[in-house]
Parts: structure tokens; sequence; C-alpha cells
């Protein structure tokens, strides 16, 4: 287990370095937060909002009652993406950001959404953005992980073929270190940027000594971190997570993804053809 996890201790190199100088217009700040669809602290979570002042806000299990107490957001962020749903996949896509090109995809199960489309940032430059709640594996409901791991596949595939920088977000039901997530961040060429500087466990908020990543940003090569941190929990069960990008053209020179051989290419392809 230990070698597992390495990788996010702060003694193991950085995936994704830190930005040097600064380019605002190239920036973007983004939460992501599961707000727990039956919490009804609406408040709180608005108030996460206001403090960490991001440009693009996810908010997933997100109902018709979470979509009505958010709906203020409009007046700063006049960007939206709505799908609110009743079954906990529900999701509330925000953005200050212009954004273009933008569709709700169903890409294995007709009632699991996931948001595509395009963010621009204030200096023009178009950022792919995919935003995804794949289902978990669930003892006696979905005890099979098939489903959520051909969605991110398929995601990794999009990612892997875009000609734009990409940023994937999302509550994706497994941890960081999982074999699953390293082969997704194989075959879609993106970079973890929690390597090298910890494990940011999102969940469960309400046990300390029982917690986990699920909560992720993987982003392109083209990417540089300038900040990621762990928000105030606010009675969800997961803690929002909140990561500040740069975007830099030349970053591809410095940054390298991992890199898929035959046997991964194989299990993925076998991975995506499962019914």
């Amino acid at each position: 287990m230990c070698w597992l996890i390495w990788p996010f201790t702060i003694f193991s190199a950085k995936q994704v370095l830190r930005a040097e100088y600064s380019k605002p217009d190239d920036q973007v700040c983004i939460i992501i937060s599961n707000v727990y669809q039956d919490n009804r602290n609406y408040e709180g979570c608005l108030s996460e909002i206001k403090s960490a002042n991001p440009d693009v806000i996810l908010l997933l299990e997100t109902d018709e009652a979470w979509h009505q107490a958010t709906a203020g957001l409009s007046a700063i962020y006049q960007y939206s993406i709505k799908v609110p749903m009743q079954n906990t996949y529900g999701m509330l896509l925000y953005s200050r950001l212009e954004l273009k090109c933008s569709t709700v995809e169903y890409l294995v199960e007709e009632d699991v959404p996931s948001i595509h489309t395009l963010v621009v940032l204030k200096s023009g430059r178009e950022v792919q953005l995919y935003a995804v709640h794949p289902t978990p594996p669930v003892p006696n409901e979905n005890p099979r992980s098939t489903e959520r791991d051909k969605e991110l596949l398929l995601i990794a595939d999009r990612a892997k073929e875009s000609k734009l920088p990409v940023v994937v977000i999302g509550d994706l039901n497994d941890v960081a270190w999982s074999y699953t997530t390293k082969l997704f961040l194989k075959m879609s060429g993106l970079l973890d940027p929690r390597r090298g500087r910890g494990f940011f466990n999102s969940f469960h908020a309400h046990y300390p000594f029982l917690r986990f990543p699920l909560d992720h940003a993987f982003i392109s090569t083209d990417f540089k971190l300038i900040g990621i941190k762990r928000l105030k929990n606010f009675k969800s069960d997961h803690f929002p997570i909140y990561i500040h990008l740069q975007y830099e053209p030349s970053a591809h020179l410095e940054q390298e993804p991992m890199l898929a051989d035959g046997e991964d290419i194989a299990l993925a392809e076998e991975k995506k053809a499962k019914q």
C-alpha cells in the first residue's frame, strides 16, 4: 500500500510544476464540490463560493432544490450549464468566463450526465473542460466498476484527441492512487497536480480517520499550478476542492505525462467494450 500512496507525499516528485510568474489573463480558478443531495445547507455552500471567489464552479449531486437555491449565482456567473436531477447525479456548472460549444452527454448510462464545454480565458485562449461524476461500484446495487471505468476511459480518449488545453474535473468515485485512475492518466495524457503535494482527501467529511481523495482535477501538460486546497465543509459528506491553474504554452516541455504501454491500451479497449 505504501508504494501506491508514495507519489502523493511531499517526498515524491511533483507531476505538475508551480507557476514561476503570473499571467492573470491565462489563469482559471475552479471549485469542485459534491454538495450531497439531501444536504440543505445552501448558505454554507454559497459562503464558501463567495470566500474562494472562483471563475468556474462545479456542483454535483444537485437536485431541483439545489438548482433553485444557487440560482442567485447567475448574477456574478453569467454563464451556466444546469442539469438538476433527483438521482444524485445532477450537475450545475457556473462560470464567469465565457462558455462555448457546450453539450450535456450521457456517455454510458442514460441517467448519468457529463458536461463538455469550452471555457474562454480572459486572454481569449479556449480550454476544453469535461465535468464528470460516474457511478461508483456499490455492493448489492452496482457491484462492478464497469460503468465508471468505461466513462472515464471515454473521457480519456477525448482528452487525448483534443487540440486544446484540457481540464477534467469531478467526483470520479475512485481514489487518486487506484489502477483505474492511473490508467486514465496514461490514456488521456493528463497530469495530477496532487502528485508530490498531498492527498487533499475530500470524502468522507464527517469521519476524520476514513478519508480518501475522490474529487479530482486532471490537467493537460500546458498548465502549471498556482494553488490547490481543500475548502471548508458545509454539512456535505465531501469537502470542496479549489484549484488555481495557469496556461503556459511551453509548460509541456517541462512536464511529462505517464505513457501507456501495449497492456494498458489492450485493457482500456476491453473496459470500453464492456456493456
